[in-house]
């Protein structure tokens, strides 16, 4: 190697030690290891920032979007139940997600399908009161190991397809050729993942639910008179074990339900009084069927989508202070309605209308937004601000949000449409349908999973570039001498190496050749060293940047560059043994 390929070497295992050993962002790690790249001149700013212009960064951004859609319109928490059900453990929580994505992902490509459904697992993890990042990496891994058993189950199978067909002539790979050893390893990977991840998986919570709630409301909600949640018991409407909030009582047809039974069945127009924090309060928001009781709330002006939640702290200088909400007129006076009261942190029970209120009492109002700008430098309060992600869910247009993203997927998976593309027609669509906005598709996008992705990808361009990938693969592939197994073996561990580094397709695309020139030399079959080709650029598990969907959970799983090395390392290994043990015997030499 020539003295810019050992830099470019030195440069990514700084970045992995960095990532691996500290909490420094992993954007900052490696935006810090492109412009080392740079300012040595290894990468041309055009090729170093190339990254940025890749279509598979553009295609995750686009489908923050398309993921917005989905949340907005409660179509997410809808899926979520479907999928998920209620099981009372993580193991049986793993088991249903990951079974249920393998064998989906085995026919459609992994990338939109994690992006369809880490919004669902968020929904549903919240609402069941567990951690989320016991979900999004075996969302990921379940993903990955259900497309290494079809040749369309990843893009990275159809890359070395493609190569088998212009390069070789040995027959095409068959549609289920692969899961011979494809199948084997998928089971043996999610029985690995359930048993491990109690140990080797930590508990992460996303940087948005690390707040805790100093305020405790109150909140009354109502059955709608056609609610789905009619004739269901609490424990099956989901409302038994919501995250930081809970059920006080029923008041039915003038009857008050204290200590309520998970078996209560709910009725139309039943009152339920729910006490928890803000951001629990705004869960109970996104249910459909229930809806605010406070009467006033039914005179605002604005449809209910337009409307979202606010905080506000009443001033001693205020017009209401002294009067009940009731008699101070709040709706005619701010085109706004109280729906919850905390005073010094703490509820104040009984009716909203009769609360009378004191200087410091903090409102939880529903509003237009334009609330906040209207009374934000007002006398009347101290503080106002919007509670974010309050907005309640368009659930009207669920269905339509369900049909775009499976007319997405079709024309990704089945008319073989460019990803990009689908998601980009998908957003537009989700847009220009209203099942969200244009602001809060914006706020959606997570830049800092862009950052790390674009940086990614020209960081390994310039392993490349310097031909340092090639030396590490062709000094590898020496070791194995002239045994066709390790020389498999060899093949397998030097792709897995350079898929955890550079992408996947780029990994495949740089081994077949080896790969091509070691089975001509040992005078064998060239087909085991395909099949383990494609086995090891798809099966990428002990680095974020690895694999395009590991990056996708990495900031909603709020997890650290270690937890996929510790939980993804042992994974690697044992789906290189289960190839190792399996391709000989189904492809021989």
């Amino acid at each position: 190697m020539n003295l810019q390929a050992w830099y470019a070497l030195a440069v990514v295992m700084a970045a992995t030690g960095l990532l691996v050993f500290t909490r420094i962002g992993a954007d900052l790690v490696m935006i810090a290891a492109l412009t080392a790249l740079l300012v040595a001149g290894v990468l041309p700013p055009a090729e170093g920032l190339s990254g940025f212009a890749n279509p598979g960064l553009a295609t995750v951004a686009v489908l923050f979007v398309v993921a917005s859609g989905l949340i907005e319109t409660g179509a997410a928490g809808a899926l979520g139940q479907r999928l998920l059900g209620q099981p009372r453990t993580i193991t049986g929580a793993q088991s249903r997600l990951m079974l249920a994505v393998a064998a989906t992902s085995a026919f459609l490509n992994n990338t939109p399908l994690v992006a369809m459904l880490i919004p669902t697992v968020q929904d549903w993890a919240k609402k069941n009161r567990m951690s989320v990042s016991r979900l999004m990496m075996p969302l990921s891994f379940a993903a990955i190991l259900g497309g290494t058993c079809t040749i369309i189950g990843t893009s990275t199978n159809l890359v070395v397809t493609g190569l088998v067909a212009t390069h070789t002539d040995i027959t095409p790979i068959g549609f289920f050729e692969i899961a011979w050893v494809g199948l084997p390893s998928a089971l043996i990977g999610m029985l690995y993942i359930v048993a491990a991840s109690r140990w080797l998986l930590p508990e992460r919570v996303p940087p948005m639910q690390e707040r805790s709630n100093a305020r405790e409301y109150a909140l009354e909600m109502m059955v709608e008179a056609r609610s789905p949640l009619i004739g269901r018991s609490i424990e099956e409407a989901g409302l038994r074990r919501l995250h930081g909030v809970f059920l006080a009582e029923i008041e039915r047809a003038g009857t008050v339900l204290p200590a309520v039974a998970p078996t209560e069945r709910l009725q139309s127009e039943d009152r339920l009084v729910f006490v928890g924090g803000v951001d629990s309060v705004v869960d109970l928001y996104k249910i459909k069927g229930l809806v605010p009781a406070p009467d006033q709330v039914f005179k605002l002006d604005a449809p209910r989508p337009e409307r979202l939640l606010v905080e506000a702290v009443v001033s001693g200088t205020s017009p209401v202070v002294g009067q009940t909400i009731r008699d101070g007129r709040f709706r005619t006076r701010y085109d706004a309605v109280v729906v919850a009261v905390a005073r010094g942190g703490q509820r104040i029970p009984g009716r909203i209308g009769d609360i009378r209120l004191q200087p410091g009492d903090t409102l939880l109002i529903e509003s237009r937004p334009s609330f906040v700008e209207h009374n934000r430098h007002s006398r009347d309060f101290i503080l106002v601000s919007a509670v974010r992600g309050s907005s309640p869910p368009r659930h009207e247009r669920a269905a339509l949000a369900t049909l775009i993203l499976a007319g997405m997927v079709a024309a990704a998976s089945v008319a073989r449409v460019p990803m990009l593309i689908a998601a980009l027609v998908a957003a537009g669509f989700m847009l220009l349908a209203r099942c969200t906005t244009g602001p809060i598709a914006r706020r959606s996008i997570d830049w800092q999973v862009l950052v790390v992705i674009g940086a990614a990808i020209s960081v390994g361009t310039a392993l490349e570039r310097t031909g340092a990938a090639a030396a590490i693969a062709g000094s590898w592939l020496e070791l194995a001498g002239d045994r066709p197994l390790l020389a498999l073996a060899a093949i397998y561990g030097i792709t897995i190496l350079l898929t955890e580094f550079i992408t996947n397709t780029a990994a495949a695309a740089l081994v077949f050749p080896l790969a091509a020139a070691a089975a001509s030399a040992l005078g064998v079959d060239f087909r085991p060293f395909v099949i383990a080709i494609m086995m090891a650029a798809s099966a990428s598990f002990a680095t974020p940047i690895g694999y395009q969907t590991n990056l996708m959970v990495y900031g909603p799983g709020g997890y650290r560059f270690a937890d996929y090395l510790r939980m993804g390392l042992p994974l690697n290994l044992l789906m290189w043994l289960t190839a190792i043990v399996i391709i000989p015997r189904v492809w021989a030499f």
